[in-house]
């Protein structure tokens, strides 16, 4: 799947090398996978920072729950874009809604502003919103360069005629990358069906606790969640289905930042 970017998630330091080692084209970084992901510690973001092989996305989410931030909630996602950009990291990923369901076109564009250079992912807030059309035209009017989806369902293999539609209606203004549900034994029919050029999957595995002595009072099991390392080199190895998804990729990434240059001068 050389020809297709794949985006593994991870919620621990760990589990980002371990995907990286196996092949990796890019890692969202988070926290917190009960809570669906969250902001990475500073310690987290300053080890990951570190490591040059591919680009590392940092989550910008101060909670769990939804994605209706108080004023506070958002001076502290503004202040981790700032630590994430003065650590050198290429993109951060952000998603922000009004109480009425539709896009915080505000917010996400002054977080944008303030990420430049980095680029910017809108997460699976996206599939949270009430119109996911006319979503996808505001999250591209601030500035984003792309949208993670699962077509506003649990599974996105339940959503591929939407992720078509979103991928042809973006028309090349921003990339359309599918996730949730997203394995090795899917992955190629997701391509196939929607024509996108970046996909997403967390390859989530549940590792057992390496502890030797356990209380067994407490009734308890510590697993941890990390990924499958092999299950991210069996979708590597799937054949891409988009002969020149880099090159677009990298066009989009482009008109993308002249965006954010234009929203710069306007927000100044």
């Amino acid at each position: 799947m050389s020809k297709v970017i794949l985006e593994i998630a991870v919620f621990s330091v760990q589990s980002a090398l371990d995907a990286i080692h196996a092949g990796a084209d890019r890692i969202e970084l988070c926290e917190n996978p009960n809570e669906g992901g969250t902001t990475p510690s500073y310690g987290s973001l300053l080890a990951m920072s570190k490591q040059q092989k591919v680009p590392v996305f940092p989550i910008i989410r101060p909670r769990g729950g939804d994605f209706l931030y108080t004023d506070i909630e958002f001076q502290i996602m503004k202040q981790d874009v700032l630590i994430a950009k003065e650590l050198g990291f290429k993109g951060v990923v952000i998603g922000l809604l009004n109480s009425d369901g539709s896009i915080d076109k505000i917010r996400t564009t002054e977080l944008v502003a303030l990420a430049q250079p980095m680029q910017v992912s809108f997460h699976r807030a996206f599939d949270r919103c009430a119109d996911p059309i006319q979503g996808l035209e505001d999250i591209i009017a601030s500035g984003c360069h792309r949208i993670l989806t699962s077509g506003q369902v649990p599974n996105v293999t339940n959503a591929l005629p939407l992720i078509k539609q979103l991928v042809g209606q973006a028309n090349g203004r921003i990339i359309i990358m599918p996730g949730s549900g997203v394995r090795a034994n899917n992955i190629s029919e997701i391509i196939q069906q929607t024509g996108v050029l970046e996909i997403h999957s967390s390859a989530r595995k549940s590792h057992p606790s390496q502890m030797d002595f356990k209380v067994t009072s407490m009734n308890e099991n510590l697993q941890s969640t990390g990924v499958d390392a092999d299950e991210i080199k069996m979708m590597l190895s799937m054949p891409s289905t988009s002969s020149n998804a880099v090159s677009v990729a990298n066009a989009i990434q482009a008109s993308g930042e002249v965006m954010i240059s234009i929203l710069s001068v306007v927000l100044n």
